[in-house]
């Protein structure tokens, strides 16, 4: 099952579902701001990809964190982080099995689902 984490309304998110739709790649979107982050799954990502990896330190809610947080981020802060402002993780995360890429680039979309991809507009066997 391909999972696609994030918020709806970002313009990169919008970009990485059409990309998926368009080559009827069937995917779950775990929506951040009704949902929250899976703690697991947050634990999981940072484990494999490393928590600097996740963390957007370009972003609006990375500059409203207070100075001494920024100054001082380590693992287990970068987690109490993320649990209480999603958006503060690069968009999208998108887990298929074991398979973790964060942003969109259509490369690598189309490196790491070239089997599921028959043609454009065409079903594929999931």
């Amino acid at each position: 099952m391909i999972t696609m984490y994030g918020i709806p309304n970002c313009d990169t998110i919008k970009k990485a579902r059409r990309w998926l739709e368009a080559n009827a790649i069937n995917y779950e979107f775990h929506d951040y701001k009704k949902s929250g982050v899976p703690e697991k799954d947050l634990n999981q990502w940072i484990k494999q990809i490393g928590w600097e990896t996740l963390l957007n330190r370009r972003g609006t809610t990375w500059r409203k964190l207070d100075d001494a947080t920024k100054k001082n981020i380590n693992e287990a802060s970068a987690i109490k982080v993320i649990l209480d402002n999603p958006s503060i993780i690069k968009r999208p995360v998108l887990v298929n099995g074991k398979t973790i890429l964060i942003g969109f680039n259509e490369a690598e979309y189309k490196k790491i689902f070239r089997q599921l991809i028959i043609s454009p507009g065409c079903v594929t066997d999931q």
